[in-house]
């Protein structure tokens, strides 16, 4: 059994590792039920942006694996759901954490987590340590993608 400054030193490793783990947890994901606490930036998200963002496939790439109503249907996706009134299915916070975390409701899905940069794997070395989005572009798609109300 280690002595007491082995237990204080094993205290001090154990409270810096668990300060490292939730510094790196958006807060987004701090809740537990499945909740969110809401959008990642201050301000509302851009509508128009975030069809530019969804459209943009070297930004995104939203439209290789997903469909919806969008121009040239046959260059987008089957892999994912159809977006095509996405806003009806899902609340913005839904929409939210599936851009955010998408493992959290499928952990074999092969989605990218557009905004965590911790516990990722298979993460091209120009985007390690880097969001694929910013908070600020992934409020624009949620707002988007949130006007997507027709089936």
């Amino acid at each position: 059994m280690p002595d007491g400054q082995g237990k204080r030193r094993h205290r001090l490793v154990l409270h810096l590792v668990l300060a490292g783990l939730l510094a790196g947890v958006p807060r987004l994901l701090a809740a537990t039920d499945g909740s969110t606490h809401g959008p990642l930036t201050d301000q509302p998200g851009n509508a128009a942006n975030g069809r530019r963002i969804v459209l943009e496939r070297t930004l995104s790439a939203c439209l290789l694996c997903h469909s919806g109503p969008f121009p040239a249907p046959h260059l987008q996706g089957s892999i994912g759901p159809s977006l095509a009134g996405v806003g009806l299915r899902l609340s913005p916070d839904e929409i939210r954490l599936r851009l955010v975390d998408p493992a959290r409701f499928n952990p074999d899905t092969v989605m990218p987590a557009y905004h965590l940069t911790t516990g990722l794997t298979r993460v091209g070395q120009p985007w390690q340590g880097k969001p694929v989005l910013t908070a600020e572009q992934i409020e624009d798609v949620v707002a988007f993608l949130t006007t997507l109300r027709d089936p």
